[in-house]
């Protein structure tokens, strides 16, 4: 539920501002999409033992 940070340039960025950037919100975005993935396997997992037959919340033992 948190945003993921990105590198933002300064005011007055200079060539090597440009490349630094660049190569670290591609960074940012790879670590990012990984932790996306994982919560949404993470949820999908989650509710696939819920719906189990037995094993959601509630069920009689």
């Amino acid at each position: 539920m948190r945003p993921c940070a990105l590198a933002v340039l300064p005011a007055e960025p200079t060539a090597g501002d440009l490349d630094a950037a660049y190569v670290l919100r591609g960074a940012q975005i790879v670590a990012c999409d990984g932790a996306r993935r994982l919560a949404v396997e993470t949820l999908l997992a989650e509710r696939a033992m819920q719906d189990a037959p037995g094993k959601g919340r509630g069920a009689r033992r």
